[in-house]
């Protein structure tokens, strides 16, 4: 009987023990890394979608996501006046989850469209994150 109390303490504390959720803060600022002001831009585009999953084991889910609608490249503001976005994803596990941020430039250069992809692992422990995004 011991034995069997024993072997069952830990999955039956995993069970009946709450698990411990906190808030993880992100912010993004997206800037422009060039001036793109040669005339080979004049017509060149970019846009940005931003999505961020939680993740648990195997478990995949979207928690947010945001499209940035396209502008012209040298329409990007500088790093020094940035578009700035603060967001809050709450009730994170952060003993079992973690947060991956994704996002997708794609840009479009009449017509020839070429698509970046990159991302970010927000990790246990990781409270705040700041992620700069460089069109």
């Amino acid at each position: 009987m011991a034995v069997i109390l024993v072997a069952w303490h830990t999955p039956l504390r995993i069970l009946l023990t709450p698990e411990k959720t906190t808030n993880k803060n992100i912010s993004f600022a997206i800037f422009k890394a060039d001036t793109y002001a040669s005339s080979i831009y004049n017509d060149a585009s970019a846009k940005l979608q931003v999505t961020v999953v939680k993740v648990r084991g195997t478990e995949r889910s979207v928690v947010w996501q945001k499209n940035y609608d396209a502008k012209l490249l040298n329409q990007y503001p500088t790093a020094a006046n940035a578009i700035s976005q603060n967001i809050t994803i709450p009730n994170v596990a952060d003993n079992k989850e973690h947060l991956e941020v994704l996002y997708t430039l794609t840009y479009d250069s009449k017509g020839s469209v070429m698509q970046l992809q990159d991302g970010a692992v927000i990790s246990k422990g990781v409270k705040n994150r700041k992620l700069s995004i460089n069109i």
